[in-house]
Order: structure tokens, then sequence, then C-alpha cells
């Protein structure tokens, strides 16, 4: 990850293709690698003077195309975000390679073919594991720009809600008749807060594309409904290390494809549920005040690197209120859901048949819970944590359903969110997994009843007397 994630500059020319990396920095602006791509700060050329970091080191041929992106960035009047300019970032990290030096490559026919092959197989084995139907209507190899692009408009999704309620905070700072005297320059603020955001998130979306397997590795579904996509390129270095041949591999990461895509795709109420969750904790977002109210009065537009330094010093780290802990709570404790029942799932699946399940499915625990830079990028931006805290609490407990109740009682929990296990059942999964089930059955004949209409007379006990004898009974009384 760059160490100055905000810093501007021309990055290195993108490839022809996106993918193989076949241009390597023939113009200058290009050069700037990984560590520090865009030329800011420590290590950029111009040391600590940004526009020698962003001109000082082109030739005369692309100081026009400098312009042209320092004029892009300063009239950009869209959302919170520039998605263009994340979209130009991401693609230009994923064009850079990996830190292991492995670099971007198109998709062949053979691979194509291998990952179709395996989504086929581990949807044939999963029948066994899940009620749940298949969820993939197709499957997809994908390189990792292919990454991005299919999943930017889910990040936009994302990221949008958090990102808008900081940037409002931008002209909350300023009494409304200072607001007007300052426009100009909140409007230029606002511009590069999209920008520098976009920045950020393309920056991490980038690196991310350089260690995602499939489409759902972050428990989120990110691509298109009903593809199961893996990549390749990743699939193999994933496994480069792991002693375990490279086609069970493949075939254990299609597993954990398929039956993410088998959730998502049959429990019609899940993804607006983790959406929500996000948005909720976007709605409790408190931006430092006092400390954005200095930056404004102290900013000098000539020199954005002080709203980059402000930025990384944490001037729009969400504060941590009731109400944001309540909807990271929700999200956490359902992400952990969904990454335990795709646990539980995929294990039963491959255990009687993959000698590795047990190796895979350990490295996998352990690298979803730790989480990659990527993702700990957005974390330090937007105090967004997408990985579950709690996988293996609630692995065990899908397992231990699954021995109390079946596989259809146990996959019968996903009809409402209600019905779901909560964060305290997490604590106690004995006490959930025993507890009495709910039977709708009466509450179900008594709806029945009411609604063929009073005709209907309820039964009566033996004991209970009828209605005339009641009337009898009433009048030996009265006598």
């Amino acid at each position: 990850m760059s160490d100055t994630p905000f810093g501007f500059g021309l990055p290195p020319e993108e490839p022809d293709d996106g993918d193989e990396g076949k241009k390597k920095d023939q113009q200058g602006g290009g050069g700037q690698g990984p560590a520090n791509p865009f030329g800011f700060g420590p290590g950029g050329p111009g040391g600590d003077n940004p526009l020698a970091a962003m001109f000082g080191s082109l030739n005369p041929n692309d100081l026009g195309a400098a312009f042209q992106q320092l004029g892009q960035m300063l009239s950009y009047e869209g959302g919170p975000v520039n998605w263009d300019m994340a979209k130009q970032i991401a693609r230009q990290t994923v064009s850079q390679g990996t830190p292991d030096g492995t670099k971007d490559a198109s998709i062949g026919p053979a691979e194509r073919t291998q990952v179709d092959e395996a989504v086929r197989l581990a949807d044939l084995w999963l029948d066994d594991a899940t009620s749940l139907p298949s969820g993939a209507g197709s499957a997809v190899a994908w390189s990792r720009a292919e990454w991005v692009e299919a999943t930017l408009p889910v990040w936009k999704e994302l990221v949008d809600p958090v990102a808008e309620r900081v940037g409002a905070a931008m002209g909350d700072v300023l009494p409304e008749e200072m607001q007007a005297m300052a426009g100009p320059l909140l409007g230029m603020m606002r511009s590069m807060g999209g920008a520098m955001f976009g920045t950020q998130i393309g920056q991490a979306v980038g690196v991310l594309a350089g260690e995602v397997v499939g489409s759902t590795d972050i428990g989120l579904p990110l691509g298109p409904v009903g593809k199961a996509a893996l990549l390749p390129l990743n699939i193999e270095s994933f496994g480069k290390d792991l002693s375990v041949p490279q086609e069970e591999v493949r075939l254990y990461l299609a597993l954990r494809e398929a039956a993410h895509q088998r959730l998502f795709a049959h429990v019609p109420w899940l993804r607006s549920h983790l959406f929500g969750a996000v948005e909720g904790y976007a709605r409790g977002i408190k931006v430092d005040t006092a400390k954005l109210e200095d930056v404004v009065g102290q900013f000098d537009p000539q020199n954005p690197e002080e709203l980059q330094q402000a930025l990384q010093q944490g001037m729009f780290q969400p504060e941590d209120t009731p109400e944001q802990k309540a909807a990271l709570a929700r999200l956490e404790t359902a992400l952990a859901l969904v990454e335990g029942w795709v646990d539980a799932v995929v294990h039963s699946a491959a255990k009687p048949r993959l000698s590795s399940a047990d190796a895979l499915r350990e490295t996998l625990r352990r690298r979803r819970a730790t989480g990659g830079p990527a993702e700990q990028t957005f974390a330090t931006l937007i105090g967004l944590e997408l990985r579950p805290r709690r996988l293996r609490d609630a692995s065990r407990l899908w397992a231990s359903l699954t021995d109390a109740r079946g596989v259809d009682g146990r996959d019968g929990l996903w009809a409402h969110p209600d019905m779901l296990p909560t964060a305290s059942d997490l604590d106690d999964p004995d006490g959930f997994v025993h507890r009495e089930q709910l039977d709708f059955s009466e509450l179900d004949k008594m709806l029945g009843e009411a609604a063929s209409g009073p005709s209907q007379k309820p039964n009566l006990t033996k004991d209970e007397p009828k209605d005339d004898e009641k009337g009898e009974e009433k009048g030996d009384d009265d006598k």
C-alpha cells in the first residue's frame, strides 16, 4: 500500500489491454512503482514539493496530459467519490503487478474451461450438502482487471453512503453567510475530496484485485447476479506454497464461490440486509468538525498536500457513536453468519472427497480472519471493516444445527432475518441449537379457520356445555 494514498501526480501509463502490462513506462511519468504510485511525499520525485512531484520528471509531451488530469480533478462535480478516477487508479494499480512480481494476464481458453468444469463439479457436490439449489447460471474466469470492472458498481453502492455523509461535513463547518463567500473554495474542496476518495478507493480496489480468488471473497456479492467467478492467476498464487495439487485448490475455491452464489440467489432479503447495515453505519457518522474547521481556515489551494495530510491524520475518521456500534455489530454478525454457513457447507461437501479439505479450510479461515492491506485501507478511510470477527463461532453453530435439525432445518433459518442467530447466540451456540423451535402449525390452522368464515364453529371440549344447555341453566337460575 502507498504511504501517501492521497497524493496526486501523473500515474504510470496503463497497458494497452489493462491486463498483461505490455507497455512498461515507455513515456515519462511512469516508473513510480507500487510503493508510491502517485508521486507525492517521501520517495516521490520532487520530495515535499507537490508541483515538482507532478511536473518535475515530465517531458514536454506529457505536460498537456498532466494539466488535463489536474483540471479534471478540480472540475469534478459528481457525487462524493470520483469513480472515474477510482476506476483509472484501480486499473493502474493492477497493471503494476503484485509485490511478488506477478503481473496480470489475459484469460485463455484452457483456464476458462478449467473454471467452468470446477464450478460445475462443485455444484454437484453441494447438492448433497445444502437444500438451497444452485445459484450460478454461469461460470466465468476473470483477470484482475476484469474483476475491477465487474465489481466497481457494487463498491460504489457500498462506499457512496459513507463518503456522502463525510463529504457533507465539508460544507457544514462554515456559517451559512460565510458559505456564500467561500463558495468557490468549498466547491474546489469538494472536488478534491471526491478525487481523494476516488484515489484511495481505487488503490484499495486495485490491491484487492491482486488478492481475491473470486467474486465473494469479502462475504458480499460483488459480481453480477448468477455468475460464479474465479481468478485463475490469483488461485495459482494462493496455492503456490500450500503443497496441495492445483486442481484441488481450484475445486475447493469453486465450492466456496458456488456456495455463496446459492445463498445470495435464494435468500432474497440477504443482500439488502447487509447493504442496509452499511447505510445504517453511514447515518451514524460524526465528523471531527473542530479539526475540519481548522483545516478549512488554513487550507492553501496551491498546496493540496495539506488536505492530504489532514485526511491521513484522521480528520474524516468517524467517531465511535452508539449508532455506528450497533450498525457495525449487525454487519459483522451477518457477515460471520454468511461466512460460517459457507464454511460449514463447503467442509461437508469437500471432506469426503478431497484429502486436502482440512488444510485448505484452515488456510482460508486464517486468511479471512486477518484480512489484507486493501481491507485495512477501507477500515482506515471510512471505518468500515468487511471481514467477520466470529467466523469460527458461526461455523460451529451451523455445524451443530446440521447435527441437531438436519440440512433442511439448518437452511430453513434463512427464510427470514428474525430467525437467524444473533450475536448473543454466537456466545451460546448450544442454547440456540437446542432451543425449542416455534411451531407454526396451530397458527396456520387458526388462520385457515378464520379465513373460512364464521360458519365454522370451534370444537368444544367434552366438559363445556353447549349454548342451549347454557340457556337452560341460565333459565333455571332465574326461576
